[in-house]
């Protein structure tokens, strides 16, 4: 990069996750400021035996890779930072062709406790969200669904709103768990009111219910991004931990006061295990069983929809531009994406 190059990276210093970085660098290189969790730190030589640091770094959004050589600030400053540690990366951003966003003369410091607390708080968005969720559960018509869906938010909603929704595919970052079902539960509220023979109150449950054993599967630690493996996610998996969830809960309710309530109880607990162990969908995505009912079927495309729609809008923002209009080929959807049309105004 030349000198005439670096002057005009505008000079703005503001606090920016790395997303809004990646996405401000698109065209441009920029100033910014950074703050995200250590998620590892490795130290390395070149090929011509010039030592590195190779810092990965995540944030409740995305993640960056980034190298500090032997002859720069951030090596000594990396030498005593350790993992899982709350940092602060300032400096100068840019694309660097094929290996994406890179910084120049980037310098880092640790957070203090009150600054790695703030961090970790979550986005304002996930709070809309959940409170939208909570919101829609309180509305319910049938007594069961709603009352169970309430203890859940009760007992789990701090768990809820860390959660991610995946490992890798989509919303697969702290809080993408509730961003995804208050999505679905838009979709699905949208849906019901197009095809009327569906139960509303099943289908909205439904959707809140569908990833629920995520929240031990792929759910951070209250003070972090990063998304270890836990073994009853990894021997028993979302489904099963899920239904088992459900179950648990029911026994909770108020039953013997809705004895003469229809559709039986029973009944109700059956078709809404139903909707969690078949939205993947097929025996070879997971699904124990195939969808059965209207509102199965719903509730499998419904989350299909959301997730393609998120992995299309992060490949925008995260994959670089081959062609104009055209971005490199994004794995999960196995397309290079191109650009939307722009609506008529």
């Amino acid at each position: 990069m030349s000198q005439a190059s670096l002057q005009a990276i505008p000079r703005t210093m503001d606090l920016k996750s790395i997303l809004e970085i990646r996405s401000l660098c698109q065209e441009n290189p920029c100033r910014g400021k950074i703050r995200a969790q250590v998620e590892s730190l490795v130290r390395k030589d070149s090929a011509n035996g010039k030592p590195f640091w190779e810092l990965r770094l995540r944030d409740a959004r995305s993640s960056l890779t980034l190298r500090a050589w032997s002859d720069s600030l951030a090596f000594s400053q990396c030498s005593i930072l350790l993992t899982c540690s709350a940092v602060e990366v300032t400096g100068e951003f840019f694309c660097n062709g094929q290996y994406g966003l890179d910084a120049r003369r980037w310098e880092i410091r640790s957070l203090s406790d009150e600054e790695s607390h703030s961090l970790f708080q979550g986005e304002s968005s996930t709070e809309e969200d959940f409170g939208w969720i909570q919101q829609t559960a309180e509305k319910l018509n049938d007594p069961r669904l709603r009352e169970l869906g309430l203890i859940f938010l009760k007992d789990f909603g701090t768990r809820f709103c860390r959660a991610a929704a995946a490992r890798k595919m989509h919303h697969a970052h702290r809080g993408g768990l509730c961003r995804h079902t208050a999505q679905m539960m838009r979709m699905a509220d949208k849906v019901a009111s197009v095809y009327p023979h569906l139960n509303r109150d099943l289908l909205v449950a439904g959707t809140l219910f569908h990833d629920c054993g995520k929240l031990w599967e792929v759910c951070p630690p209250e003070e972090g991004f990063l998304v270890s493996y836990d073994l009853r996610g990894e021997l028993v998996g979302h489904i099963s931990i899920g239904i088992e969830l459900i179950n648990t809960l029911w026994r909770k309710l108020s039953l013997d006061s809705w004895k003469e309530v229809l559709p039986p109880s029973e009944e109700v607990r059956l078709h809404l295990i139903h909707l969690v162990a078949a939205h993947h969908g097929e025996y070879e995505f997971g699904s124990p069983v195939l969808p059965k009912t209207p509102e199965a079927i719903a509730l499998h495309y419904i989350d299909n929809m959301d997730a393609k729609l998120e992995m299309i809008r992060e490949a925008y923002v995260v994959n670089q531009q081959v062609a104009p209009a055209v971005f490199e080929k994004c794995r999960p959807l196995n397309v290079g994406p191109i650009s939307p049309l722009s609506p008529f105004f």
